[in-house]
C-alpha cells in the first residue's frame, strides 16, 4: 500500500514539475516572438514600432538573463534603427 502512495505522490510531483517547466519555457519564447515581430516591422518600414519591440526584448533579457546572441542582435538593430530614424527626420527638415 505504501508503494501505491509513493508512486501516486511521485506522479503528482512530476506533473507539477512539467507545468512549471512549460510555464518558464513559454516566458522564454515571448522575447523571441517579440524579436521576430520587430524584424517584421523593420522589413515593412515601420521603424518606430520595431524600436519599441527591440527595447521590450532587451527589457525581458534584463529580467530573465536568457540567450545573449539575441540580446546582442537586438542591440545592434537598435543602433541601426536609431540612425535610420534620425536620418529620415533630418531629411524631413532639409526639404
Amino acid at each position: 500500500m505504501t508503494l501505491f502512495y509513493f508512486t501516486l505522490l511521485s506522479l503528482i510531483l512530476l506533473v507539477i514539475i512539467h507545468f512549471v517547466r512549460s510555464f518558464l519555457r513559454r516566458n522564454k519564447n515571448t522575447s523571441v516572438e517579440f524579436f521576430s515581430e520587430a524584424l517584421r516591422n523593420e522589413n515593412d518600414g515601420d521603424y518606430e514600432s520595431a524600436v519599441i519591440n527591440y527595447e521590450f526584448v532587451l527589457n525581458k533579457f534584463k529580467k530573465n538573463k536568457f540567450d545573449n546572441i539575441i540580446r546582442n542582435k537586438a542591440i545592434e538593430k537598435l543602433k541601426v534603427l536609431h540612425a535610420i530614424i534620425e536620418y529620415k527626420n533630418n531629411l524631413r527638415f532639409t526639404r
